[in-house]
């Protein structure tokens, strides 16, 4: 077990962390992709795994 003093802290890169639900309205994603998001990372994830996971549309159609 480590301890993290609050003096201790950097001030350096923090990594975001989305709720799948809200992700899933903003990208308007499906109830079935927000199941499987939800099924693969649980009520909260980093913006990176969202991001990379999510169904992306081609610009061009």
């Amino acid at each position: 077990m480590q301890r993290v003093e609050l003096n201790n802290l950097g001030t350096g890169a923090t990594t975001r962390v989305w709720s799948v639900k809200d992700f899933s309205a903003r990208r308007r994603l499906n109830e079935d992709e927000e199941a499987r998001l939800l099924q693969l990372f649980g009520p909260f994830a980093s913006a990176s795994e969202l991001l990379h996971n999510a169904p992306r549309e081609p610009r061009w159609r």
